[in-house]
Parts: structure tokens; C-alpha cells; sequence
């Protein structure tokens, strides 16, 4: 007998899509049905009461973060997560599996379970199936999923054929661990993108006294054409008369192919963290609040859509919200891309019982897949070419003696990133000693904005990229606006030509940022612009930096770049927010700039022969100093800069270095006050 009784009300007509209904412990759910994502107990930015009238049947909350925070001894203390958070509609809540698996390098698997430390706390604990059931349990909800094995869905048929064996132990581990509870209880079939592993998963599990199946492990690497594939496969296998899930998936145009390839219910965290983004769907695409063209936009996000932020604020009060860094941009276009979401199931489901759903499927299709990329608000500036002249003919690939790719500017010899691998100069110089992975967890919805200038070959760029992607769940991450400022992008165009010696930029992230201006990913909320032409003319393109990444060629090749004048606008476009500037530079004359204009300047992390760079920061950031561990510029420095032969800058003529020096001398970091003195060196 199962706890989880669905009901078949009909399958459509050339197609496998369903419409049906589960009976719960806490009522009925219509499908197919979307589960917004409740990580700690709350979708974020939202109340229940907006949730309610989105159109939430019910919610999916995550086991790891609630075992870990407030703990099952809080819901066993009040009742139950229904009473803890208000909500009285189902929830499904996961075994933690996939979280633990996502841990990188702090997770040890065993046949018994995962052992890993608490983020919270730093207590080492040990998620067996048996706990993580017990845990979920404790939590209340009504329907809980058995602990698996999550490996990426492009590892080899060893890997996942391992994994997924591991699953079906863990998964009759589960099902004695919920014993006579009352609540459902979902077998997950994984085995990557090998048909003959899902199928062996498919019988196995079936085999099971479960409740309802899922299809795991895809939106985890796969094509979309192999998550489609596999989809459809495992459908067909599972028992028409138990709800099929798929798990973490996804765009609106996912549920629709999902659907029609026989799935009930879905979860996934896109609808808020593309609204974190300012990213929303409408009846006639996708789009993206941040352009500029939404900036006088007096019209409704979706003049189809009867939330109530369709009804009652404008796509001009939306664009401003975003671009001032303000949560209610956030709360708000959350509360439209879930009723959109929500609509649209509900779409599907009249569909699939009037026998209508084949002609809406191939209705919906373009409009789900369309992006509003026909009315972009950054229009790449024309590089100036002269007549008959390849633009690749500037810059040249070398080839370092340890085997790593260079650019190469031809006419003044100087090489990017010379004397280290550039991905590793990348990495430590401004990834990491930007603390980006620390960043991304600060608790706030205002995005993270980094400056890239010099894209170059997008060494910096791309190794931002993969630390945002490798950072985790995405529900708690700090959304991120990657700005690439480059004069002329002929050297990354060289590099993707030479693909095989510039590992970084495999796959087709750069190549769209080339063609198009501007790239978003789909699993993290991270976006990717480029102002292409003269830095000093596009910064006023972008929104204010919190990090800047400076890495145009030298002075002697990016001169304007260098100057007080530059470093003066780039404190000004700073305002008073807390920003620092990270640079491989060690030039007494443009560290004497960085102060004149403002910034004070601290010692930066050695890199490849420099013993060390320059790390600059707005007065906002000077206060952090010390807890941060930037090591000042003292009074020793200001000497030896006083006693320099090279201490000025190349804007800066005789008439104007007394008060230049001025400046210098009298800068914050070098007088008696110093919010961050214990920091000087």
C-alpha cells in the first residue's frame, strides 16, 4: 500500500505528458506541479502569504541546511516544519545527498554514508541514509526522498555505475529507516547518460515498495538534448501509477520538454536567483530588467501577468531598483517569475485534460526560448581597424618554456601575464586574494559587481567564472555582474583560434560573450558583459564596482590607463561604496597615483617572478583593512617614494607635482589616524 495516492486523470495525445493528483498529509496537489524552493524553510525573499497567491501547491525544503540550522531538535521541539515557517500546503524535502556530493575536497563517502563539517559550527558529522531520513522525519514534511549518490552526469560508466549501485543500497537503507511513518518516501534512479545503467536503475528501484520515483542526476553537465533523451527514457520505465520527478530542473522551456516527455513534479532555485538578477519570464520571452532600455520603460513586466507586481510597478521603477542594489527588486520579480512558473503548469495540465497540449507545446516553445537580446542596452563600440589590416596581426601566441600559452603584443614585444601561468596568476592575484568565494556567501541581494579591465584572454575573467560556479548552492549565493572592459578583443579572438594551448576557454562561455555582448548562466546567478572601446568612455556604462580586476598592458602600451586622471574617474565612479582594486602592478608612479586619486594602497600577493603586486582600496574598504589582512603602505614607503627618481605620474607636468605631492603626503593611511594602522607595514 502506498502513502502517496495519485490519481492518472489523463495522458495527452501524442505526447507522454500527465495531468493528475496527489493526495498528501497535508492535501491535494494538482500536476504537473512546480515546487519553488524553500532551502531554510523560506523561499528567499518572499513571505508565504506571496507564495499563496503565486500559486504554490507546495514547497521543497533542503535537509542538509535544516539539519545543520536550526536543527531537527527545533521541528521535533515545535510541531513540525508546517507550523515553524506557516505554511500549511505540502512540502517535499531532499535527502541532503546532492549537497553533501557538491562539497569539494570536505566530504569523505563511505559505504555508510558522508562525513563532512558543518558550515555552520565546524562539527564534523556523519549523513548516513538512516540519519538523513531520521532528519527529514523530525522535519515533518510529507513527502521525503531516499539518499543517492550524485555524480556528475558526464562521468565515465565506471564512476557511474559505482554511484548508482551505491544509490539502490542507500535507497532499501532508506525505505527500512522510514519504517510505519506515514509519509511517502521517493526512490531516485540516477546512472549518468548511459541508457543501459538507467534502465538497470530503473528495474531495480522499481522493484522497491516506493512511493514515487525521480529521475536524478541530470542538469549536472549533460546536453540539453542528453537530459531530454534520458528523461524520456526513464519515464517510460517508471510505473504509470506513481508521480515522476524530475530533480532540479529548471527554465520554463525545460518543464515544457520535461512534461512532454512524461514528468509530474519539479523543483529549482531559477526563478529567484535569476530575479536576484533582475532576469524575468514573461508571455513573450525572457528579460533582463539591468539593460538600459527598460530605463523609461513605463510599461508592466508582463501586461499578460495578474501579479501584483505586473499590476502595480513599472518595468522603469524595476530597472531602477536593480541598478541601486535595493531587495525589493528582488522580492519583487521573484513574485512575478513564480506566478509565471505556476501559470504555466497550470497551462500544461488544462492542456493535457481538454487534449489540446501538443499545439500549445509547439505554441510555447519559441516564445519560452526567446531573450530580449533584440533590444540590447550595451552596443559594443566598433574597434577601429586601418584599411586592409587583420586586427589578429597585432598580438602572437608564445609558448613559455613550462608549456603555458602567452599573448603577445607584436609592435612592443611585451608579453600577458609574463614570467607565470596566466591561469594561475589569475587565480591568486585576484580570485583569491579577492576573497570572490567569501564574497558570494555575504548576506545580501544586492549584486556583486566586478570590473575586469583588460579582458586580454580572458584569463582573470574566466577564473572569476569558475569560482562563482564552483561556489555552491546557489539559493545562498550573492548574485554576481562580471563587467570585461577591453580596447580590442582581437586577442582573445586570437587565443579561441588557438583553443588546445588555452585550456580556460573550453566550452562556449567566451565565444557567446563575443557574438553577443553579454552571457548568463542558467545555474548560477552570474552574468557576464562586455564594453568593448575606450575604457574611460564605456565606464560610465557599467553599474559601480565592489572589485576591480586592472590588468590593461602597461604603461607603455595602455598609457591613458596609468594615468592620475584615469585612477581619479575610477574613485569617482566608486562613490562611497567599499570597493578594492587589485593590479600586478608595482610602479612607484602609479601607486603614488592610486593615492593621489584617493585610494589608499596596501602590499598585494606576490606573483610569478614579483615579490609583490598592489592592492588599492576606497576609504570605505580602509576601515576593513586590518580584518581583512591588507598589509598598508606606511610612512616607509611614502620615504622611499619622496626619494624616487620615477615617482611621477605621466599626466602629471612640472606646474603640477607640488600639488600632486601635497596629495600624496597627505593622504589618510599615512597620517596619525588610521582606522587600520595595525595593518601598515
Amino acid at each position: 500500500m502506498h502513502r502517496l495516492r495519485f490519481e492518472l486523470e489523463a495522458t495527452a495525445t501524442g505526447s507522454s505528458a500527465r495531468a493528475g493528483r496527489l493526495h498528501t498529509l497535508h492535501g491535494e496537489v494538482l500536476t504537473p506541479v512546480f515546487m519553488p524552493v524553500g532551502t531554510q524553510a523560506t523561499v528567499k525573499g518572499l513571505p508565504v502569504e506571496d507564495l499563496l497567491a503565486s500559486g504554490a501547491q507546495v514547497l521543497l525544503a533542503n535537509a542538509y541546511h535544516l539539519l545543520l540550522r536550526p536543527g531537527p531538535e527545533v521541528f521535533r521541539h515545535v510541531g513540525g516544519i508546517h507550523r515553524f515557517m506557516n505554511w500549511s500546503r505540502p512540502i517535499l524535502t531532499d535527502s541532503g545527498g546532492f549537497q553533501v556530493f557538491s562539497l569539494p575536497n570536505e566530504r569523505v563517502i563511505t559505504e555508510d554514508g558522508a562525513v563532512f563539517k558543518s558550515y555552520v559550527d565546524g562539527r564534523t558529522i556523519v549523513l548516513s541514509p538512516e540519519h538523513s531520513i531520521a532528519t527529514q522525519l523530525a522535519i515533518g514534511s510529507d513527502m521525503l526522498m531516499a539518499m543517492d549518490v550524485c555524480v556528475p552526469s558526464t562521468s565515465d560508466h565506471d564512476t557511474a555505475a559505482a554511484a548508482m549501485e551505491r544509490t539502490h543500497r542507500w535507497a532499501a537503507r532508506s525505505l527500512d529507516a522510514r519504517g510505519d511513518a506515514p509519509q511517502a518516501l521517493f526512490g531516485i534512479v540516477q546512472g549518468a547518460c548511459f541508457d543501459d545503467l538507467r534502465r538497470e536503475s530503473a528495474d531495480v528501484l522499481t522493484r522497491m515498495p516506493f512511493d514515487g520515483f525521480a529521475v536524478g542526476g541530470l542538469a549536472v553537465g549533460e546536453t540539453k538534448h542528453e537530459r531530454e533523451r534520458c528523461t524520456a527514457l526513464v519515464t517510460a520505465l517508471l510505473p504509470p501509477d506513481r508521480p515522476h520527478y524530475l530533480m532540479g530542473v529548471g527554465t520554463p522551456i525545460d518543464l515544457l520538454e520535461a512534461v512532454d516527455r512524461g514528468i509530474d513534479m519539479f523543483d529549482c532555485t531559477i526563478p529567484s536567483s535569476l530575479a536576484k538578477q533582475g532576469v524575468v519570464y514573461t508571455s513573450t520571452g525572457r528579460f533582463a530588467l539591468s539593460r538600459g532600455v527598460y530605463k523609461l520603460a513605463d510599461a508592466p513586466v508582463d501586461a499578460q501577468c495578474p501579479c501584483s507586481t505586473c499590476a502595480h510597478y513599472s518595468r522603469a521603477y524595476l530597472h531602477h531598483l536593480i541598478k541601486a542594489g535595493e531587495p525589493l527588486a528582488w522580492t519583487l520579480l521573484t513574485r512575478h517569475n513564480l506566478r509565471f512558473y505556476h501559470d504555466l503548469m497550470s497551462a500544461m495540465r488544462a492542456a493535457v485534460l481538454d487534449g489540446t497540449f501538443a499545439a500549445l507545446r509547439d505554441e510555447r516553445r519559441p516564445l519560452l526560448e526567446r531573450i530580449d537580446d533584440e533590444h540590447p542596452s550595451i552596443v559594443p563600440v566598433p574597434r577601429r581597424r586601418r584599411r586592409g589590416e587583420d586586427v589578429l596581426e597585432r598580438f602572437d601566441v608564445r609558448i613559455a618554456d613550462e608549456g603555458h600559452a602567452s599573448i603577445v603584443d607584436r609592435a612592443s614585444g611585451e608579453i600577458m601575464h609574463a614570467g607565470l601561468d596566466p591561469q594561475t596568476e589569475a587565480r591568486a592575484l585576484y580570485v583569491e586574494q579577492s576573497r570572490l568565494a567569501e564574497r558570494l556567501r555575504e548576506p545580501t541581494a544586492a549584486p556583486l559587481v566586478i570590473w575586469d579591465v583588460g579582458l586580454g584572454a580572458a584569463h582573470n575573467a574566466m577564473a572569476a567564472i569558475a569560482c562563482v560556479e564552483a561556489s555552491g548552492d546557489e539559493v545562498s549565493q550573492r548574485p554576481v555582474h562580471l563587467v570585461s572592459f577591453e580596447n580590442d578583443v582581437a586577442s582573445l579572438r586570437l587565443a579561441l583560434r588557438n583553443g588546445p594551448r588555452f585550456p580556460h576557454l573550453r566550452g562556449p562561455v567566451p565565444g557567446k560573450l563575443l557574438r553577443f555582448g553579454e552571457w548568463r548562466s542558467e545555474n548560477v546567478p552570474l552574468s557576464w558583459t562586455l564594453l568593448e572601446g575606450d575604457f574611460l568612455e564605456r565606464m560610465a556604462d557599467a553599474p559601480a564596482p565592489d572589485l576591480i580586476f586592472w590588468d590593461p598592458f602597461s604603461p607603455k602600451t595602455d598609457t591613458p590607463l596609468w594615468t592620475l586622471d584615469c585612477f581619479e574617474r575610477v574613485f569617482a565612479a566608486c562613490g562611497e561604496r567599499d570597493v578594492e582594486l587589485f593590479t600586478y602592478s608595482t610602479s612607484t608612479a602609479i601607486r603614488a597615483a592610486l593615492v593621489a586619486a584617493g585610494f589608499a594602497i596596501a602590499r598585494g600577493a606576490p606573483t610569478g617572478p614579483k615579490a609583490e603586486t598592489t592592492l588599492a582600496m576606497t576609504p570605505a574598504a580602509l576601515a576593513h583593512a586590518a580584518r581583512r589582512g591588507r598589509g598598508l603602505f606606511g610612512a616607509d614607503w611614502l620615504e622611499r617614494w619622496q626619494r624616487s627618481d620615477a615617482r611621477w605620474p605621466s599626466d602629471v607636468g612640472d606646474e603640477a607635482r607640488g600639488a600632486f605631492a601635497e596629495r600624496v603626503v597627505s593622504a589618510p593611511q599615512f597620517g596619525d589616524v588610521l582606522l587600520a594602522g595595525d595593518a601598515r607595514t
